[in-house]
Parts: structure tokens; sequence; C-alpha cells
């Protein structure tokens, strides 16, 4: 996944790409106890939905550099 401030943000979709193949996902990782918070952006084709179960499940599992406590994982999808 894409840091929400990437570059990449303004990208266009080709004709080839159609809106309604994206599945556009942003992922909020926060700690519980100290005040990190991080968000990640990216876009996935349905064909390609195992890249996205992937990707959230290390998500799932990080933990605080700070304080080593379990982040939390809030999503957002477009669908």
């Amino acid at each position: 996944m894409e840091i929400e401030n990437s570059t990449n943000a303004g990208k266009t979709l080709s004709g080839s790409e159609r809106k309604g193949d994206l599945i556009k996902v942003r992922a909020v990782i926060s700690c519980p106890t100290c005040n990190y918070r991080r968000a990640f952006k990216n876009q996935y084709h349905r064909k390609q939905i195992e890249l996205m179960v992937v990707s959230l499940k290390v998500f799932d599992w990080m933990v605080c550099n700070k304080c080593g406590e379990l982040l939390h994982l809030n999503l957002e999808f477009k669908i």
C-alpha cells in the first residue's frame, strides 16, 4: 500500500481500466496507547483481490515501534 501523501495520488485511470473494476482502500493504523497514526491508500482490481487480502493481513499484525502495543487497523473502502 502507498502512503497517503504519495506523488501517485493524482494518477488517472486509462480507458481500459473501468472504475467499477477497482476497489479503493484506505487503511489507517493507530496506536491505542501513544499518539502514533499513519494512513495508507491503494487500489486493487477485482481480479487481484488476493493481493488486498495479503496486504491487510500484514497490517493487522503490526505493532507500534514506540511502545510495542498492537496497532488498530481501520479500513475505508470505495467500490
